[in-house]
């Protein structure tokens, strides 16, 4: 049994019985009542809807103070606001050399925080490469370096490492000195929850971009990876790779893209 329900306060009106997918709860004699078939998966939305603030999740008892109050009628973001602020996203490659503190980053993870997951898996962890980057990208490097006769952008990152050649700026990192990686079961979880934490931090003065080539290692050695992060659960993977900082540039413009296919059928 995974809820809390307040028989004094409930009011029968239905609602939560309504929106819960797995038929965990009834009505009974115009009283909210948990079904026991071992099914709910605490997506919360029986709590989000109830009227009377009657319902709670056992599992979540410790995080009351996330429930919060708001108005179901008004979206606090207008959607052409919301669109040119998709317009104006870029890839930013040229950081200022401040540092985001930990602070700023616990503020970025409230984005991720209220991310969907499949079957409410809630599975996505970060993690924040700043003092062992360096050592990082050297581990990913040997792990790619099998694929360098492909592609010659991890040529040149080999060529960095070792001080050969003439490069002005590091070829999977370029002026950025700071990394967020996500790592789960479902690639689709890493990824909503790292689009939103983009999203957010653009929206905080912050900019970077995802490195596909430090993915990379992952598809070509997980174990190996893996062996890095003692403490993630080493059945997921690293499916995002942001790198992130304060831009020292400002864009002006949008930029064209290619044309979105769409089929109704």
């Amino acid at each position: 049994m995974k809820l809390n329900i307040n028989k004094e306060t409930c009011t029968g009106c239905k609602l939560c019985e309504t929106v819960c997918i797995r038929d965990n709860i009834i009505v009974v004699d115009k009283k909210a009542v948990e079904v026991d078939n071992g099914d709910c998966f605490d997506c919360g939305h029986c709590l989000a809807i109830c009227p009377s603030n009657s319902i709670s999740l056992k599992g979540f008892d410790g995080q009351k103070d996330r429930v919060g109050e708001y108005n179901p009628k008004e979206i606090p973001v207008s959607s052409e606001d919301y669109l040119n602020l998709l317009k104006q996203r870029r890839s930013i490659r040229w950081f200022k050399k401040k540092k985001i503190d930990k602070e700023t980053f616990n503020k970025l993870f409230e984005a991720a925080y209220y991310s969907p997951s499949a079957q409410n898996a809630q599975d996505v962890e970060f993690v924040v490469l700043d003092n062992e980057l360096d050592e990082f990208m050297h581990l990913v490097y040997d792990i790619i370096s099998a694929e360098e006769d492909k592609f010659f952008r991890i040529k040149q990152f080999g060529e960095y490492l070792r001080g050969e050649g003439d490069y002005k700026n590091h070829p999977l990192l370029w002026e950025g000195h700071q990394m967020i990686l996500a790592f789960s079961r479902n690639s689709a979880n890493a990824l909503i929850a790292s689009t939103r934490l983009e999203l957010f931090a653009y929206t905080m003065g912050l900019g970077g971009f995802y490195s596909l080539f430090t993915l990379k290692a992952d598809e070509l050695d997980h174990d190996r990876l893996m062996e890095f992060f003692p403490g993630i659960d080493s059945h997921k993977h690293m499916y995002s790779a942001f790198v992130i900082g304060y831009p020292r540039v400002k864009y002006r413009r949008t930029v064209p893209h290619k044309g979105i296919d769409v089929y109704y059928r």
